[in-house]
C-alpha cells in the first residue's frame, strides 16, 4: 500500500470506477462522511450486530475500509475486515468454505493489523472443530486471545451460497451471546440486500431458510445511499481545483439529472468526458453539456460491467415481474409483490421517492435497448436514405408509417419471443426507433407504475444549428377501453410532454391489442388537435 500511495502523490488523480478509493489517486466523497460515524461508533460500543446495505458499486467496500482504518486508529477496537466473497466458488462445501474464509480473513488481519493470532488459530480449529463449528472456534479463541475488543467486517457476505451461508450466519449467532470476552463485540455484514431479505435454498435440510431466522441478532440495517446534489457538486469541484478545468452548468446539471447521484454513473460519466476522450484531455476546454452527453451514450452502447451487471438481472423472474409492469405503465394491484418491488430496489433497479419508477434516465435507458438488442440488430432495416430529408431533418412521420408495416409484418412472432411480452408492443416500437435515431440522434424515454404510457422523446441533431436540435414526442398507449377516451388522455398527455420538451412535433401511438380486429381497423393516420397543437395519431 505505501508502495502505491507514493507513486501517487505525483500522479493526475482521476474518477474512480472499480474498486474501492485510494485518496491520493481518486476524486471521492469521503466514505466516512456518507456514514453517520457518530451513530456506528455507539452502535459498536453497545455491541450491536449490523447489516449494511446498497446497490453494486455505490461504495460500501470504501466505507468499510474507511471504518476499519477510523476504529483502529482511535486504539478502542481491533476492527478487521474480509470480504468473503472468495467463498463463493466452493459452493456449498462448507468445510472447504471456512477453510477458504478463515485463511483470507487471517491474512487481513496480518496484512493490515500485523496480527498473527488468528493465523495461529484457524486450522487447528478446524481440524478440531469442522467445517460447521470453525468459524465460531477460531472467533472465540481470536477475541479471548486480544487485548482489545474485536470489531469484524464481512463483506460481500451475500455472495456465499445456500449451506455456506447458512452455516457463517449460524455460527456467528452461536457465538453471540459470549461477546465481547470470548467472541467479537460486533459484527457488521455487508451486501447488497438486507439479510432478512435472503432465501437461503439448503440443500442439508431441503428446505428454504429466511435470513431473518438464521441471523435474529440483527439490531439494526443501513443502507448506504447515493450522492446527493451537493456531494456531486464537490466531487466535480475536485478536478476543477486540481486541473483548472471547469463544468459548465448545464454540464454539472446534466451529471447529476442522467445519474440521480449514482456513485458509479457520476464518476462514470465525469471519467468519460475528461479523460476518456481526447478533446476532454484539454484542461483549457471546459467540459460541456454535449460531452456529457456523448459520455452516457458511449457508456450505454460499450455496456460497461456496471451496466452489464444490471441488464443481466432482467433475466430474473424477480426484476421481469417488476420492469415489465413499469415499462407496459400497467396499475400495480394484481402485478406486483411487495417483495420483488424491495429487491429491484436493493439492487438500486428503482427507486420508491413517490411512484415506484426506474432509478435514473440511464437506467430507464439501459433497460429497453438490452431486452430488444436481438431485434434491433437482425429484424430491423437501417437506411438513412429514406428517413432524413433534403435539409437532414428526420421525418418522423415517413418512420412512423414504416413502423406500422413493420408492426403488422413482424408484431406476432416478435412479441412472442420476448420474455417481456406486457410490454412487447411498446418495446417493438423502441426497437425499431433506437435502431433508427442511434444513427445520429438519440431517443429518450419515460415509463413507470400506472402511467398506461410511454413517453419517446426523439433529439435529432441538424446540420448548421447544432445548438438548436429537432425535438420530436411520440407517445405510447395501449388500448384499453374505448378509442375516444384513449384519445382525450392521450393526446392531453402528448400536448404536456410536448410542452415540458420544448418538442415542435408530436405524435400519439394506440396499439389495439385486441386478436378479433382485422388489421385494416387497427392501422390508420388520424390527425388531430390538442389546444393549438397539431398532433398525429397513429393506431398499431
Amino acid at each position: 500500500m505505501r508502495t502505491v500511495a507514493t507513486k501517487a502523490i505525483a500522479m493526475e488523480r482521476f474518477f474512480n470506477t472499480a474498486g474501492p478509493i485510494i485518496p491520493l489517486l481518486h476524486y471521492h466523497v469521503p466514505p466516512l462522511e456518507r456514514l453517520d460515524f457518530e451513530e456506528l461508533s455507539m452502535l459498536i460500543r453497545q455491541m450491536k450486530y449490523l447489516v449494511m446495505h446498497a446497490p453494486r458499486q455505490t461504495g460500501k467496500t470504501s466505507a468499510l475500509l474507511a471504518l476499519r482504518d477510523r476504529l483502529n486508529a482511535d486504539s478502542e477496537f481491533h476492527c478487521v475486515y474480509v470480504n468473503v466473497e472468495v467463498g463463493q466458488t466452493t459452493r456449498e462445501d462448507v468445510p472447504m468454505a471456512m477453510r477458504t474464509i478463515l485463511n483470507a480473513l487471517a491474512s487481513e488481519a496480518h496484512a493490515t493489523c500485523k496480527d498473527t493470532m488468528l493465523a495461529q488459530i484457524w486450522p487447528k480449529a478446524l481440524d478440531r472443530a469442522g467445517g460447521h463449528e470453525a468459524l465460531r472456534d477460531s472467533l472465540t479463541q481470536w477475541a479471548k486471545a486480544h487485548p482489545r475488543p474485536l470489531v469484524l467486517l464481512i463483506d460481500e457476505i451475500d455472495a456465499l451460497i445456500g449451506d455456506t451461508l447458512l452455516s457463517v450466519l449460524r455460527q456467528l449467532r452461536a457465538g453471540y451471546a459470549h461477546r465481547p470476552a470470548r467472541f467479537p463485540q460486533s459484527v457488521i455484514l455487508c451486501g447488497i440486500r438486507d439479510v432478512r431479505d435472503y432465501r437461503i435454498e439448503s440443500s442439508s435440510e431441503r428446505a428454504i431458510i429466511s435470513g431473518g431466522s438464521a441471523f435474529n441478532i440483527r439490531a439494526e440495517t443501513l443502507r448506504l445511499g447515493d450522492f446527493d446534489r451537493s456531494e456531486v457538486e464537490a466531487l466535480l469541484l475536485q478536478h476543477t481545483e486540481a486541473t483548472g478545468q471547469r463544468f459548465a452548468d448545464e454540464a454539472r446539471r446534466d451529471i447529476w439529472d442522467l445519474s440521480q447521484g449514482q456513485p458509479w454513473l457520476v464518476n462514470a460519466l465525469a471519467y468519460e468526458a475528461c479523460f476518456k476522450v481526447k478533446a476532454g484531455r484539454d484542461r483549457r476546454e471546459p467540459i460541456t453539456a454535449v460531452a456529457i452527453q456523448d459520455a452516457r451514450e458511449q457508456l450505454i452502447l460499450r455496456r460497461e460491467t456496471h451496466l452489464d451487471q444490471l441488464a443481466h438481472k432482467l433475466r430474473e423472474g424477480r426484476v421481469r415481474r417488476v420492469v415489465e409492469t413499469l415499462l407496459s405503465g400497467a396499475p400495480p394491484a394484481d402485478t406486483l409483490d411487495s417483495d420483488d418491488v424491495q429487491y429491484a430496489r436493493d439492487l438500486g433497479l428503482i427507486t420508491r421517492t413517490g411512484s415506484v419508477a426506474m432509478a435514473n434516465p440511464i437506467y430507464r435507458e439501459i433497460v429497453p435497448r438490452a431486452l430488444t438488442y436481438a431485434t434491433q440488430e437482425m429484424m430491423i432495416p437501417h437506411d438513412p436514405v429514406w428517413y432524413t430529408g433534403n435539409d437532414g431533418a428526420l421525418q418522423v412521420s415517413e418512420l412512423l408509417a414504416a413502423f406500422q408495416e413493420f408492426f403488422r409484418e413482424h408484431s406476432e412472432p416478435w412479441i412472442q419471443r420476448f420474455e417481456y411480452q406486457a410490454a412487447g408492443a411498446q418495446l417493438l416500437l423502441q426497437a425499431f426507433l433506437q435502431r433508427i435515431v442511434q444513427g445520429g440522434g438519440r431517443l429518450e424515454r419515460e415509463y413507470g407504475l400506472g402511467r398506461m404510457r410511454t413517453d419517446l422523446l426523439i433529439v435529432w441533431p441538424l446540420p448548421g444549428d447544432p445548438g438548436k436540435p429537432q425535438k420530436a414526442v411520440i407517445e405510447c398507449k395501449v388500448l384499453h377501453g374505448s378509442l375516444e377516451s384513449a384519445l382525450g388522455k392521450g393526446l392531453q398527455q402528448t400536448h404536456a410532454y410536448m410542452d415540458r420538451c420544448a418538442a415542435s412535433e408530436g405524435h400519439l401511438v394506440i396499439f389495439d391489442r385486441s386478436e378479433a380486429k382485422a388489421w385494416e381497423e387497427k392501422l390508420y393516420r388520424r390527425d388531430e388537435l390538442a389546444g393549438d397543437q397539431p398532433i398525429t395519431v397513429w393506431g398499431a
